[in-house]
């Protein structure tokens, strides 16, 4: 039997729990096991799309969303390459290797890469029968030989890391170089059609992947890693116009229209508190008219830029459709890390024709602010504004819409989960050792359950850490760090996941247990011991 369990001693209890909702018997005979496509975004925050709040309309997510079912407390783990390294491996990207970026810092939990004591979707489902690819982003450890060919994919197109959208792009990732299928690529490659736009470029060569996968009578897993809306933020001029002007109202009128719809939706409480602007952050109405020009053209391009996406999956949808695949096809939608607040309050704003293939935009911590409603922080940070992420998932043979008593599934669910429920609908077998080498445990559990309302979901803790943040949640109780030398604070999750409240002067003790269990995992899952911080220099 596979091994599961908590590295933070999980009772045998649920442990064993946790063996039948990861790889139990799969819910699907062989020969009728689902399609899986994960598509993740890139910097996109909590309240971006329409169906979590969003003035930028995405009828395509909203539509899968109404037609199958949608998170309220999904979780990444607040930044890019960790956010990647636990999806594709169901692990806590330390245990991967990933707990920083891509530089190898010479710790076990910090090597920069997936190391050998993980496995991939990939390389799970391979051996079970399935077609496997991925397009878009890899940023697991390419410049250190850990590549999608390398990890099980059959087919790729991929980034070693990010931030390319055109294929006529310049500047800071203008030299970025393009792999298919293990072969450096020309960007302008005839095959691909140039000039090109990225989400189209991802999204079209993977339905040719699908394809391949259909020639050869397999079911396929598709990992789509979209490099949207990630800096330097630039859309083709054309959806950009859609949205120049939209944003004059500015971030405190607009964040204040999120949070109302939020609520309208039911996605939040609406006695959670939202959380203020910070002072940092000017108020709109004090801007000068062209500065407020200024901030309306950048989120402008960041909103064209999720508006392209949408386009893409409404494109996805329909090839499914026309293929006769889309109602055995998991489809789940989320995003890496929440809003991205680099390049602080004034934002990034260069180029004779920001937006274009040779600006450099960055929108700043004045409309990440807005990306991230109600909740605190960004990208980096383990308050909810930097972990807290959408989850859609669509399947049409097993997924049925909620109604409105229960519209949004609430369990606290994470990233860790998403290679659990691949295993569990595949029939595939998680291994104890693979390529010579043993495998740690998997972490997650099966989201199966919750997505068809049948079966237990086992409760059970969670655990962050990035750059010295800290976080553990258990049930209801978030303890919560900002930094390495930071205070723990602590909320209540049904009262207050805006983290308003702190209570870790009231309950003292509930602080040192909370904050022990932290350690006693930070201790078992790589965290601890941390190298010296690292300079933010060469982030992605």
């Amino acid at each position: 039997m596979p091994h599961f369990f908590d590295l933070a001693s999980v009772p045998i209890r649920l442990a064993f729990i946790g063996f039948a909702c990861i790889f139990g018997a799969s819910c699907c005979p062989a020969g009728e096991r689902p399609n899986i496509i994960v598509i993740m975004v890139d910097d996109m925050g909590f309240s971006d799309i329409g169906c979590y709040g969003s003035e930028i309309p995405t009828p395509h997510l909203d539509a899968l969303a109404d037609r199958g079912v949608k998170f309220s407390q999904f979780y990444n783990t607040g930044r890019c390459c960790p956010t990647r390294a636990s999806l594709l491996t169901g692990l806590y990207s330390h245990q991967a290797g990933v707990g920083w970026m891509t530089t190898n810092q010479h710790a076990p939990g910090y090597l920069g890469r997936l190391n050998d004591e993980c496995v991939t979707i990939a390389e799970v489902l391979k051996p079970a029968g399935y077609f496997t690819a991925m397009t878009g982003k890899w940023h697991v450890g390419f410049k250190q030989g850990v590549t999608p060919w390398g990890r099980g994919f059959d087919r790729s197109l991929n980034l070693p890391a990010g931030g390319l959208h055109f294929s006529n792009q310049t500047g800071s990732k203008g030299g970025t170089k393009l792999f298919l299928n293990g072969q450096q690529v020309a960007r302008d490659d005839p095959r691909f059609d140039p000039p090109w736009y990225g989400s189209d470029l991802w999204t079209e060569r993977g339905i040719e992947f699908i394809d391949e996968a259909l020639a050869k009578d397999q079911p396929f897993f598709w990992y789509l890693a979209h490099v949207a809306p990630h800096f330097p933020c630039m859309a083709p001029e054309a959806t950009v116009a859609k949205y120049r002007g939209k944003y004059m109202a500015g971030w405190d009128q607009l964040r204040e229209q999120r949070y109302q719809r939020q609520i309208d939706a039911g996605l939040i409480d609406k006695s959670w508190t939202l959380e203020p602007r910070p002072e940092q952050i000017p108020a709109w109405d004090s801007l000068p008219f062209e500065e407020q020009k200024r901030y309306d053209h950048m989120m402008a391009i960041y909103a064209a830029m999720i508006d392209e996406v949408d386009k893409n999956i409404g494109k996805l949808v329909a090839a499914l459709e026309q293929r006769g695949q889309l109602d055995d096809t998991l489809i789940l939608f989320l995003a890496d890390n929440g809003g991205n607040a680099e390049s602080g309050v004034k934002g990034r704003y260069n180029g004779e024709h920001p937006g274009d293939p040779h600006s450099d935009v960055f929108i700043g911590r004045c409309w990440a602010h807005l990306n991230n409603t109600p909740f605190r922080k960004y990208k980096h940070h383990n308050h909810e504004g930097g972990t807290a992420s959408p989850l859609i998932a669509h399947w049409p043979a097993m997924v049925k819409p909620r109604t409105e008593s229960d519209d949004w599934i609430t369990t606290p669910t994470h990233v860790i989960d998403i290679m659990a429920t691949c295993v569990d609908l595949a029939g595939a077998t998680y291994p104890d050792n693979f390529n010579g080498n043993v495998i740690k445990p998997a972490q997650g559990q099966s989201l199966l359950p919750l997505l068809t309302g049948e079966g237990e979901f086992s409760s059970r803790p969670l655990y962050w850490e990035h750059e010295g943040n800290a976080a553990i949640r258990v049930g209801d109780e978030k303890l919560v760090r900002l930094g390495r030398r930071g205070k723990w604070e602590l909320f209540d999750m049904q009262l207050d996941r805006t983290e308003q409240h702190d209570l870790a002067a009231e309950q003292p003790d509930k602080v040192t247990a909370l904050a022990k269990r932290w350690r006693k995992w930070a201790k078992s899952a790589q965290v601890l011991p941390k190298p010296p911080a690292k300079s933010p220099r060469g982030a992605k």
